[in-house]
């Protein structure tokens, strides 16, 4: 079964409350860098709205003044020495300027787009890259609390939703605004008594506005939180396709597939039947503007002015009025849907940014060292790691920057103290959940310890900077991961120089080259998502392989070939012999003869060390490590009581350690 809980809240909502102002974050942050392109939007979509704005105005002035000739000829910032003489003169006048009007339009529509396109692409290209750069040099212990699907939803919904207001939705704000304030000035201009009655709706359209955000922002959040878990639960379940088969559980995971985007659908559906009563809604207060428009001013054109109006109103200006009436009903209705865009955009940016200001809890020090390996001699002085809760990892973490003293809630490493001299080999053997893989892992400050220090040639790894310190170790893990591509591009992953004779030599010494040469395309098989074309045996052959070609100063063999067959273990184990002659050497292993040879053996159980000698030592001291080689020996019979309780006791008990299987 999964382990995640798809019941739990969005894992980001801690983050996002703490993001204040997103919105205005995300134009302070990025919208400066693009500033032109969306200065270039913005007055494209000033003048192309106002040139759409003339035409109306235009009828209404040559209807009254050409063909009725009930007024004068009279256009508003047209000075009036520009206006030809006579009825024909003015109605082809009138047609020049309506048809220039559309064309430059026109010309100002695409500039509109240009500007606002450009803009919301580079903050979405922006954004998502800074997103996973911070996301990727997060800690280990976050993406352990986290579902990927979650995280995939930020780096390409979220980061989506808003290029989509970037530009659709700025887009359609500025239409907005210049259609809306336009008109009413227009309009105003023209007759302000009946400009008056034409906006009496616009207070109710504001109210029942502010009424829909209230009720729909906590609905889209919701909506949020339940796409989350349904891309949660479809990666897991196509990350675990091989188990679910092999099982027989398709039926069971459909109804979970189900049961989770019946929740989306609930969700997104509650959304949605909010939305759609809200839209024609809007429409019906914006309509109210247009029939008392039409009946006043109809009632004015054919009666008189009235009531308390005072007045003429031609035909052509009541014309021009009703269009533009009409106009003005749009842009309204449009501006629950700004408002709908505006809300999701916010939500996204909250989480972006949220996922942003996450704190590195392995900390840089900002005047490290590049780390120099010269004799390779590491030592562990009285290390003590452990962790419960997020705040306990980040008391931790904060102290460990301190070198001081601090302790996480369950202690997973106590106390381990041991030092291994250049070019030798350490192995650490134990039960499962000894805590072998999480002191190697702090060797590497995938964690930081939260007692003690870890010393290469003196010098303590916080003192170092990162990269230096990673580049240092070449680490084979038990979890062997490929990257989707070929064979030999996972070969030469962190050494992207290297030529292809490099390449080859570091396969003969993981015993990978005859079985590479036996593939299809050699060395340019694509091996598949995760290596999936390939056999357990060969992905990890490959991931021996991608280490020796770093050549690394210090070896971290964790469980490196508990997927090959006995044979091929015998291949490797003679070329991992010769590749750890010179070179410290860290190696777990649960088969206790790959690591018989090493010059210092350590034995774990429960986090501390019980013993620590040579194999013969140790098997002639008749503790924890010999019991472990009686076991494998087979001679099950022959092992004391006393081991078989504790150790039926250890498997009982759940684990729970940072993505530790040691």
């Amino acid at each position: 079964m999964s382990g995640v809980d798809l019941d739990d809240d969005d894992p980001f909502e801690e983050q996002r409350e703490q993001v204040e102002n997103p919105m205005k974050r995300l134009f302070l942050t990025y919208g400066r860098d693009n500033a032109s392109q969306l200065s270039v939007g913005v007055v494209g979509s000033v003048f192309s709205r106002v040139l759409d704005l003339l035409p109306p105005l235009i009828l209404g002035v040559t209807i009254d003044a050409v063909f009725n000739q009930t007024g004068p000829f009279d256009l508003p910032l047209v000075p009036q020495a520009w206006v030809p003489e006579g009825q024909t003169a003015q109605f082809w006048f009138a047609v020049g300027i309506i048809a220039a009007s559309f064309l430059f339009a026109a010309v100002f529509h695409w500039v509109r787009n240009w500007g606002f396109n450009a803009a919301a692409q580079n903050i979405q290209h922006s954004i998502r890259t800074d997103t996973y750069d911070k996301m990727q040099r997060l800690n280990m212990d976050f993406f352990a609390d986290k579902q990927t699907g979650e995280m995939m939803s930020i780096l390409s919904n979220d980061v989506n939703r808003l290029e989509r207001f970037l530009n659709d939705g700025m887009n359609s704000l500025f239409r907005l605004v210049v259609m809306v304030f336009g008109i009413a000035g227009i309009l105003f201009w023209m007759n302000w008594q009946l400009a008056l009655v034409a906006l009496l709706p616009v207070p109710l359209i504001a109210a029942f506005t502010y009424w829909f955000i209230q009720i729909i922002q906590p609905k889209y959040k919701e909506v949020r939180s339940t796409v989350g878990k349904v891309n949660s639960r479809l990666e897991n379940n196509l990350g675990g396709i091989t188990v679910i088969k092999s099982s027989n559980t398709e039926p069971y995971e459909s109804e979970r597939v189900e049961d989770v985007s019946q929740d989306y659908f609930d969700a997104n559906w509650d959304a949605i039947d909010t939305r759609i009563k809200f839209f024609p809604g809007l429409r019906v207060f914006a309509g109210i503007g247009f029939v008392i428009t039409f009946l006043v001013g109809g009632i004015w054109v054919f009666q008189g002015p009235p009531g308390p109006m005072t007045g003429d109103l031609e035909v052509g200006t009541f014309t021009a009025f009703i269009l533009y009436t009409q106009r003005f009903i749009w842009p309204m209705a449009q501006f629950g849907q700004i408002i709908n865009m505006y809300q999701r955009a916010r939500a996204s940016s909250a989480r972006i940014f949220g996922l942003m200001d996450e704190p590195a809890r392995i900390a840089e020090n900002p005047d490290a060292d590049e780390l120099v390996v010269e004799e390779g001699r590491v030592e562990y002085d009285d290390v003590t790691f452990g962790y419960d809760d997020s705040e306990a990892r980040r008391a931790s973490d904060q102290s460990s920057e301190e070198h001081g003293d601090s302790r996480g809630a369950e202690t997973i490493v106590e106390d381990v103290s041991f030092d291994v001299e250049g070019g030798e080999t350490l192995a650490l053997v134990g039960p499962t959940g000894a805590g072998k893989s999480t002191i190697l892992k702090l060797l590497m400050r995938l964690y930081d310890v939260d007692d003690g220090e870890i010393r290469i040639d003196g010098t303590d790894v916080r003192d170092v900077t990162l990269p230096s310190l990673r580049e240092s170790i070449g680490y084979v893990s038990q979890d062997t991961f490929l990257f989707y591509g070929t064979v030999a591009e996972n070969i030469t992953y962190g050494t992207f120089d290297a030529d292809r004779e490099a390449v080859i030599e570091a396969a003969k010494a993981a015993e990978a080259h005859e079985f590479i040469q036996n593939l299809p395309d050699g060395y340019d098989t694509e091996v598949g998502e995760r290596g999936v074309k390939l056999s357990g045996g060969q992905r990890q052959r490959i991931s021996i392989a991608r280490a020796v070609l770093r050549d690394p100063e210090i070896l971290v063999l964790d469980e490196a070939t508990s997927d090959v067959d006995t044979e091929t273990e015998m291949l490797i184990q003679r070329s991992l012999d010769e590749l750890t002659e010179d070179r410290t050497t860290f190696a777990i292993a649960h088969r206790l003869s790959t690591i018989k040879d090493a010059d210092e053996i350590v034995v774990l159980e429960d986090g501390e060390i019980v013993e620590r000698g040579r194999h013969d030592d140790l098997i002639g001291n008749d503790g924890l490590y010999a019991h472990l080689w009686g076991v494998q020996a087979g001679e099950i019979d022959e092992l004391p009581e006393e081991f078989v309780q504790r150790a039926a006791r250890r498997q009982a008990r759940t684990e729970v350690d940072m993505d530790d299987d040691d």
